[in-house]
């Protein structure tokens, strides 16, 4: 057995009675949360009506500062002069994204029964922005993330810029906003009752 060592200058163990403080939990020191008298809760709703009446509550319609900045990022892409991958994504034709999209479905066991009512272009977009290898797809517009990869060398699919090249071309900037991005900067309007 090891030899216990024992110190007589030392003190191990509790500390002695005296050299420590103690708390007291009694009723002499109860701590309490703060409380709003009643008065002034009746004083708040009456401002928070001022404030409703003064400031008018923000349109719906109007875009966010995410979506103006997508769309500025978009603005940059397309006017850029025209690459050699612009060039061989406007020869994709449909038949080749179709055989595309065909090729990643047969990669998975079961149906994508989550997206049954979504247009093949929109499929293949959210597998590109679910598709991490190409890097994060938040507050990035597809287009400009697509060229982000493309510059790295992380070999995009080509069909996926052909799909943005004709979303552009029809002018729908949803199309350029990840939907993993509208999911979680969603508005809610606080005159929307819930269902």
């Amino acid at each position: 057995m090891p030899a216990s060592r024992r110190s007589s200058t030392k003190v191990s163990g509790p500390a002695a009675r005296g050299s420590q403080s103690t708390i007291s939990f009694g009723a002499r020191s109860k701590v309490t949360k703060p409380s709003i008298p009643t008065h002034s809760k009746k004083k708040d709703a009456s401002l928070l009506k001022e404030v409703e009446a003064i400031s008018p509550a923000p349109e719906p319609e109007s875009l966010t500062t995410t979506e103006v900045a997508l769309a500025d990022q978009v603005q940059q892409e397309v006017q850029r002069p025209k690459t050699k991958a612009e060039e061989d994504a406007e020869r994709v034709t449909d038949a080749q994204i179709k055989r595309y999209w065909k090729a990643k479905e047969d990669e998975r066991k079961a149906p994508r029964v989550h997206q049954e009512g979504v247009s093949m272009n929109e499929k293949i977009l959210r597998h590109f922005d679910l598709s991490s290898q190409y890097g994060p797809c938040i507050g990035i517009a597809r287009m400009k993330r697509w060229y982000r990869a493309n510059n790295l060398n992380l070999h995009p699919p080509i069909e996926v810029l052909a799909v943005l090249i004709k979303e552009e071309s029809i002018g729908s900037l949803v199309s350029q906003r990840a939907h993993v991005d509208e999911l979680l900067s969603s508005r809610l309007s606080s005159d929307a009752k819930p269902t």
